[in-house]
């Protein structure tokens, strides 16, 4: 159990820092994620950078995702599911648009500019305030695989273990310091779980990229 999102990022920075990586990318998954990597970034003597993907629903159940639309605009679909609930291409080329805009948007806000964080040839940590199903995650580490980073590291506080040792096999290293078998829900493990504004997120990103200036 987590007190809050700080000290989440403060554990993960330790772990992290013992590691000794040379040439990073941090890259974090808004909002939470964002909070949970300022300590990392602070430790580690790096900049933050924001990694925005948006999954794609199924049409009658957001709670399950067929597919995710990428910091590019690019689209990973799970064809096995769209086959079996007969998805129309109609229905993903609207969706794959609309996600795309709003990542955009997001990026523009977080970053300053809709342009994705340069990660060839350098090692890509993406950091995030926790896993549930990990398929935005490993969606996610797949279109990074595309962009030729020397190394993909996944760095979180709480997973399940079964998407643990699944993204495990995806990625370079996998670091999650707590993995409880009856997983429920990621805010369960913290005690401190309220939503972060964007005011605080992009007050966050000002304070620790400024002080690397």
């Amino acid at each position: 159990m987590y007190e809050d999102r700080l000290e989440a990022g403060q554990v993960l920075a330790e772990l992290l820092a013992a590691r000794h990586y040379p040439t990073i990318s941090l890259l974090a998954v808004p909002r939470g994620g964002i909070m949970i990597a300022a300590p990392i970034a602070r430790r580690l003597g790096v900049r933050l950078e924001v990694l925005v993907t948006r999954k794609i629903s199924h049409p009658a159940n957001p709670e399950v995702a067929v597919g995710a639309v990428m910091a590019d605009g690019s689209a990973i679909l799970d064809d096995g599911l769209i086959a079996t609930y007969a998805i129309p291409r109609s229905y993903l080329e609207q969706a794959i648009a609309r996600e795309y805009l709003e990542i955009q948007r997001r990026m523009t806000v977080y970053a300053g500019s809709d342009v994705p964080p340069v990660v060839q040839g350098r090692t890509a940590i993406v950091v995030d305030d926790g896993i549930a199903t990990g398929y935005t995650v490993q969606a996610a580490v797949k279109w990074l695989k595309k962009l030729a980073p020397e190394r993909i590291i996944v760095a979180v506080p709480v997973a399940p273990p079964d998407t643990v040792a699944e993204l495990a096999r995806e990625v370079d290293e996998m670091i999650c310091p707590l993995t409880p078998e009856q997983f429920m829900a990621v805010g369960l493990y913290y005690r401190n779980f309220a939503q972060n504004t964007d005011d605080e997120v992009l007050s966050v990103l000002r304070q620790v990229n400024n002080s690397r200036q």
